[in-house]
């Protein structure tokens, strides 16, 4: 079967100045990282900020050029494909509701703007699938005369999901869809995409720091650290035995709900990741509790079996 979404050999460099006088500096974002989506999964991003996982969900939706490699969507390239027939096949959620919606427009426009942008669709099918869309993901006719400052976040979400889902794509992207959110309102959010995956037969990719939230809603999950992805699992096997150094110290990181245990110390030290001095050898390992010397000197392979994928000397 072809997979929903095929990524090969990605790679996504920027130029940073430094100065007036200074060369521009190389950040790589994102490093050679290939993997392949199921159609119906949900494939889960986790990492710390800065590890690459947005500028990978912008490459998948085309919104930014590789450097390097490929993205195939339903076994279509994507640079082959014009931007309608794109948006037809795959569509993002993003972060901040109200930042991704036009606060000018009502939220029936707002739904209706991939259609209209599509150029071939009559005025009433467009106002029968805004309706339907809007219903679909739980609000009113009512509420799509309103603007979005009238609504709730959690319904500004909604807006945007439905928006992502009015011109009935395959894939959607989530980039981090309910960190913005209340605590309760995200788990209204995550159940309303549960169900329409399961109805509607979508794919994700689910990015998100949040390890509970893809635990929750991941077939498997694909852990970034500067630009790769350094293990790659299905979720009950990545949370129940984590092979990577990185992914147990992020697991490690999840506050609990007991008192007196306080913020957990996962080893890590003061050291943060630069995208702009990515360290020789293996690029975890000036953070890494269990790093050797071959660590410093040589970067180490991925390596796949049926547990899944790992980049680590120690694995």
């Amino acid at each position: 079967m072809t997979p929903a979404i095929e990524v090969r050999g990605l790679r996504r460099e920027f130029r940073v100045r430094q100065g007036l006088f200074a060369p521009p500096k190389r950040v790589v974002a994102v490093d050679d990282v290939s993997f392949a989506v199921p159609a119906g999964s949900v494939l889960g991003v986790v990492g710390e900020s800065g590890c690459g996982k947005s500028t990978l969900a912008r490459l998948i939706l085309g919104l930014l050029e590789p450097t390097a490699g490929e993205v195939a969507v339903d076994g279509q390239r994507l640079s082959a494909m014009d931007r309608r027939a794109r948006a037809r096949l795959i569509q993002p959620v993003f972060q901040d509701p109200f930042a991704s919606l036009n606060p000018k427009r009502r939220v029936r426009d707002i739904v209706a703007m991939p259609l209209i942008a599509q150029g071939d669709i009559s005025g009433a099918e467009i106002t029968r699938r805004v309706a339907e869309a809007l219903e679909r993901v739980g609000l009113s006719v009512d509420q799509g005369t309103r603007y979005p400052a009238q609504l709730s976040g959690g319904q500004r979400q909604r807006v945007a999901i439905a928006r992502a889902l009015v011109l009935r794509p395959r894939i959607v992207v989530c980039d981090e869809p309910t960190s913005a959110l209340d605590v309760s309102v995200q788990a209204q959010i995550l159940n309303l995409l549960a169900e329409l995956r399961r109805d509607l037969g979508l794919t994700y990719l689910f990015i998100s720091h949040n390890l509970a939230v893809v635990e929750h809603i991941a077939s498997e999950v694909a852990v970034m650290y500067l630009g790769r992805i350094v293990e790659r699992a299905e979720s009950e096997t990545l949370f129940a035995a984590p092979r990577h150094p990185y992914t147990r110290a992020l697991l490690a990181s999840v506050l609990t709900p007991e008192p007196g245990l306080g913020v957990p110390d996962v080893g890590l030290g003061d050291i943060m990741p630069d995208p702009a001095n990515i360290p020789p050898g293996c690029r975890f390992h000036p953070r890494c509790p269990v790093a050797i010397a071959r660590c410093s000197t040589e970067a180490p392979r991925p390596a796949t079996d049926a547990a899944g994928l790992v980049e680590c000397h120690l694995a």
